[in-house]
C-alpha cells in the first residue's frame, strides 16, 4: 500500500464513460501493484460540463469545464489523482498538475450512428454534433448537411437519435468500446475523418509535488501512448487552438520516432491545411512547429478562427 491509514482517491466525472475509465485505471494500478480492491476509493467530482448541456462546450469557457472541479478537488487533498479523457483536457494545464501516465490508447477512430455511410444520409441531412472538427468535416463530406448542437453522454445522443431529432450522429469508438457497446455505429477510416487530438486516451493527473503519487502512476504509464498523445497536444500548443477550432490530428509510433498528421479545417469545410512530417519521441518543439506551418498555410479567414 501507498499509504497505510487510508486509501488512495481517485477523482472522476460521473458519467458512465468516465466511471468506465476511472475502473481501469484502478484496475491497472491494483494489477501493477499487487493492492486489494479496498487500496483505492472512486470519488466522484460532478463538473460543470456534466451539468451545463444546452450550450456549446467554446461558449461556455471550454475545455475547463470538465477539469475545473476535479483540479480543486486535487488542490484541497479530497482527492490523491484524477483520470481525464485526455481530448477533454484543455493544452496549457497549470504548472500544479502533472499528467503522469497514460493508459494503453484505444481505437482512435469515430463512429458515424444512425447510417450505415455519409452516402446513404438523406438529401440536406441534419446531423448532431457538438465537435467543431466533426461538424467541418462532415460539412466537407456532406456539403448539403446541416449541424445541430448534440450534447450529453453517449446514451443521452443515442436517445436524442432514437426519437428522431437528427438523421445521424457521431461518437469516439473508444467510449463505445469502453462501454461494451462497440456493436453501435460504423468505423468511419481515418483517412476519412482523422480524430480529435488526444482521441481514444485516459491521462491520469496528479499535482506536481505529490512524488509518493506520482511514483505509483508511473508504474501503469503507456510509454507509446503517453508519447504520441504530448505529440499531438504539442501541435495544439502551436496552433494556439481553442474549443472553435476544428483540429485533427494523430501521431503514431513509427521505428524509434513517430509519424504525426494534422489539419485544420474551415467550418463549412470547404477549405482543409494538411501536414505530415517524422519527429523524434518527446520533441514538443517540432510538433509545436508542424502547427505553425498549418496557420502559415491557412487563408485569412481560416487562421483567424486560431487568433480570436
Amino acid at each position: 500500500m501507498l499509504f497505510t491509514d487510508r486509501p488512495l482517491r481517485l477523482g472522476t466525472r460521473g458519467s458512465p464513460l468516465a466511471l468506465a475509465q476511472a475502473h481501469m485505471t484502478a484496475q491497472a494500478l491494483r494489477a501493477a501493484h499487487g493492492w486489494n480492491k479496498e487500496a483505492i476509493e472512486i470519488v466522484t467530482v460532478q463538473t460543470s460540463g456534466d451539468r451545463i448541456q444546452d450550450r456549446a462546450l467554446a461558449d461556455i469557457g471550454g475545455k475547463a469545464l470538465w477539469t475545473k472541479e476535479l483540479d480543486r478537488a486535487l488542490i484541497a487533498g479530497k482527492i490523491d489523482f484524477a483520470v481525464h479523457s485526455m481530448k477533454d483536457v484543455e493544452t496549457l494545464r497549470p504548472d500544479a498538475f502533472r499528467i503522469a501516465a497514460m493508459l494503453p490508447r484505444a481505437d482512435v477512430r469515430d463512429k458515424l450512428v444512425g447510417v450505415e455511410s455519409f452516402a446513404a444520409l438523406p438529401a440536406n441531412p441534419l446531423v448532431g454534433t457538438s465537435s467543431p472538427r466533426r461538424a467541418a468535416q462532415v460539412k466537407r463530406l456532406r456539403p448539403d448537411a446541416t449541424i445541430t448542437l448534440f450534447r450529453g453522454n453517449v446514451a443521452t445522443r443515442l436517445a436524442k437519435l432514437a426519437t428522431g431529432e437528427v438523421h445521424a450522429t457521431l461518437l469516439a469508438a473508444a467510449g463505445l468500446d469502453r462501454l461494451d457497446q462497440s456493436d453501435v455505429g460504423t468505423l468511419i477510416p481515418i483517412e476519412t475523418m482523422l480524430p480529435a487530438p488526444s482521441q481514444g486516451a485516459v491521462g491520469i493527473e496528479a499535482l506536481a509535488d505529490n512524488a509518493p503519487v506520482l511514483a505509483a502512476l508511473n508504474a501503469i504509464n503507456d510509454r507509446d501512448t503517453y508519447d504520441t498523445v504530448m505529440a499531438e497536444r504539442a501541435l495544439l500548443r502551436g496552433l494556439g487552438g481553442t474549443c472553435h477550432s476544428p483540429i485533427a490530428a494523430l501521431a503514431l509510433v513509427e521505428g524509434d520516432g513517430l509519424f504525426l498528421r494534422a489539419e485544420i479545417i474551415s467550418p463549412d469545410g470547404s477549405e482543409t491545411v494538411r501536414e505530415e512530417a517524422r519527429l523524434a519521441r518527446g520533441d514538443q518543439d517540432a510538433a509545436e512547429a508542424i502547427g505553425r506551418t498549418l496557420l502559415d498555410r491557412a487563408s485569412p479567414a481560416l487562421r483567424a478562427l486560431f487568433e480570436a
